[in-house]
């Protein structure tokens, strides 16, 4: 990448941190898809339709979404260029249109979970630390619904005592309340005595807090002794779970919403297509014409 193309990347990212509240591995990932064109068209400044229209060929054996991931952040980033005058064009019109189909969220049964539960709880019950720590990660995986970023850089007191809930700041920079159980509460409480007491995470891990990378290998690893297969679990498979069984369990769309922290409600409602036989039960039981008896 030239300097000249740094120099307007980093222009780029400064205001996609300042007016949409953009997070750091947000804008560490626009940096990755800009730099991820620079060898098929060149310059990103004076790259023109015929140059971003290469990359269609270029990203040839690349999934769709990782295609349209990677168009979007140009798409963004010429936009923002045309806007502000740093080019009299904007040539992203020429950039590869993938046709996605969004495919439905891994998620786990509640049998499952339960498996996952009996096993960490079992080695939590002999007071060691990591396995103290490892149940409260679960607990608040599942039981909140949080995403990896949230739940590891949460501060040490972000969970009290008789508060039954937690004020994160997610996506966006975006608050919301999260609920936490009683299990969870009970749970962090009894991690606490055991956590870096100079620490100011609630989870630490060396100078900092533990990193998405880690809670990852831990998830999979709790999921082994459980004997479900690790390459089917991950954080973000556990916030599909927490979504899924409240759905199942009653829960109105617009709360699951507020509660995941979607911001758009579009992407909660994919929630519904996989639990489509709690829809037909519903219809069946409550439509007006279900108990017609002609």
């Amino acid at each position: 990448m030239t300097p000249d193309d740094r120099a307007l990347v980093d222009r780029f990212c400064d205001m996609m941190a300042a007016e949409a509240g953009a997070s750091r591995n947000t804008l560490l990932a626009y940096r990755s898809d800009l730099a991820s064109a620079v060898d098929a068209v060149g310059s990103l400044e004076k790259a023109g339709a015929t140059e971003l229209g290469r990359l269609g060929e270029a990203w040839a054996k690349l999934s769709a979404s990782t295609v349209a991931r990677r168009s979007a952040a140009l798409r963004r980033f010429y936009g923002f260029l045309f806007d502000e005058g740093f080019r009299a064009d904007d040539p992203s019109a020429a950039l590869p249109r993938p046709r996605l189909q969004r495919p439905l969220p891994k998620v786990l049964d509640s049998e499952e979970v339960e498996c996952m539960f009996a096993v960490v709880e079992e080695r939590a019950s002999s007071n060691e630390p990591l396995a103290l720590r490892n149940l409260a990660l679960l607990e608040l995986l599942y039981g909140s619904g949080l995403r990896a970023t949230e739940l590891v850089s949460l501060p040490r007191r972000a969970v009290r005592a008789g508060q039954p809930f937690l004020m994160l700041r997610g996506k966006g920079e975006k608050e919301r309340l999260v609920p936490v159980s009683e299990r969870a509460a009970a749970a962090v409480q009894k991690w606490l005595p055991h956590a870096d007491g100079g620490s100011s995470w609630l989870f630490p891990s060396g100078k900092s807090h533990l990193s998405r990378v880690r809670l990852f290998q831990l998830v999979r690893s709790m999921a082994a002794l459980a004997g479900i297969a690790p390459d089917r679990v991950s954080p973000h498979v556990l916030r599909h779970a927490f979504a899924t069984h409240l759905l199942a369990g009653g829960a109105d769309l617009r709360v699951l919403q507020s509660l995941l922290g979607h911001a758009d409600i579009a992407t909660t409602q994919i929630y519904t297509h996989v639990d489509s036989a709690r829809l037909v039960e519903l219809v069946n039981s409550r439509h007006p014409l279900a108990t017609d008896p002609r």
